[in-house]
């Protein structure tokens, strides 16, 4: 076991309820966390290998190898809503207003959002055997609306079912916050464990049956995920943070990655991963700060976890227009299996590269470029006895 008290914060004592940290402070910088970038790159692969297994690219043994080694890949989704908790909180200004936090996550994903939403409907018109939408399914995608709606939620691009779950985690966020900034390391931890219990209660409850509606895409039922996220980045904040190192904490969560066979498919999946992925990314945070060994930190890890969303977002779409060559569940053999799981990996990898660097981040700076205000002439400025408007901003 390590004590993960940052270096950044060892100077401030932790803080009470109601304190003021170093972290309220809005001239700190946070140190960045480029192991949870490379972190981010592996889910993504996860959820891709899973993809790969339900297309059935791969037969006989090799398909019994796929399915053993990324059967449980939709727990990389799990990751992703326990890393945006932390990294959002770790991130958070503290006064910093909702309407400019939503804006700032609307620039962010909202754009690769719509162009792979436009490249979904343009296929469900122009290929073959693909499903047309209706116009009520599309309005909901569009909006991010449609995990609320069971029939609705793998519609289009069916990846953005969890970005429907993100918005309503942007959404609850800035009351998330200002609670967190308000609670002490005791209070932060509870709040932790009670995360912890919900998760496990609604697993038990969704793999007995007792809603009619199945949980695993549904919004509400994913929020304990991301507060738990939101949690440990506070702990880590208030240098209260006492887990086990980069190295326990993956095999923990490697140890729950593959106990998911063993449960009911579907929402049961997170309760197995939840403590792993709880403290495998506080632990990779912390080696960052305190300059740790972390495998995660490479630069071309790095680099992939930068393109990992837009990989997210297309790679569906590409497996899918890949039916109309393939056909369904082609079942090769490992051979051509491998070959053509290759060439869908680089088709993804390749137009990711295309949508971060031609939308996701030329959008991002569009709708976050600052409107500034024009300098007053300068016998104005002395007549009023004010500050150029480029001082004041």
């Amino acid at each position: 076991m390590t004590t993960a008290t940052t270096r950044a914060l060892r100077t401030t004592p932790p803080a009470r309820t109601g304190e003021t940290t170093a972290r309220d402070s809005p001239a700190t910088a946070m140190p960045s966390l480029p192991s949870l970038t490379g972190l981010r790159w592996m889910a993504a692969l996860l959820v891709f290998g899973l993809h790969v297994n339900n297309f059935g690219y791969f037969g006989g043994t090799s398909a019994r190898l796929v399915t053993w080694g990324f059967g449980a890949g939709a727990t990389g989704v799990s990751f992703f809503f326990v890393l945006s908790g932390f990294v959002l909180t770790w991130s958070a200004r503290p006064r910093d207003r909702a309407l400019a936090f939503w804006r700032r996550r609307i620039a962010r994903v909202y754009p690769v959002h719509l162009v792979t939403l436009a490249v979904a409907l343009v296929m469900a018109y122009s290929l073959a055997h693909q499903p047309r939408p209706t116009p009520k399914q599309a309005l909901s995608n569009l909006l991010l609306l449609h995990s609320w709606w069971r029939p609705w939620w793998q519609t289009l691009n069916p990846v953005s079912w969890s970005l429907a779950c993100e918005a309503f985690f942007y959404a609850s966020f800035p009351l998330l916050f200002l609670l967190l900034r308000r609670l002490g390391a005791r209070a932060s931890a509870a709040l932790g464990t009670l995360s912890v219990a919900a998760v496990v209660v609604l697993a038990w409850a969704d793999a007995h049956h007792w809603w009619t509606y199945p949980l695993y895409s549904f919004p509400a039922a994913r929020l304990p995920e991301f507060v738990l996220g939101a949690v440990t980045a506070r702990l880590v904040l208030l240098g209260r943070w006492r887990g086990p190192g980069l190295e326990a904490s993956l095999a923990l969560a490697i140890i729950g990655y593959f106990l998911v066979p063993q449960v009911t498919p579907g929402y049961s999946a997170t309760a197995c991963t939840i403590v792993g992925f709880a403290l495998l990314i506080p632990a990779a945070a912390v080696a960052d700060v305190q300059g740790l060994p972390s495998l995660w930190r490479r630069r071309r890890l790095v680099r992939l976890g930068e393109l990992s969303f837009a990989f997210y977002m297309i790679h569906l779409l590409v497996l899918r227009a890949g039916t109309e060559l393939l056909g369904t569940k082609p079942h090769f053999g490992l051979l051509a299996g491998l070959a053509v799981t290759t060439v869908a990996f680089s088709l993804s990898l390749g137009l990711s590269w295309v949508l971060y660097e031609a939308v996701e981040c030329p959008a991002r700076r569009l709708l976050l470029r600052r409107r500034r205000r024009p300098t007053p002439q300068p016998d104005r400025v002395e007549a009023r006895g004010e500050a150029p408007a480029a001082a004041r901003d």
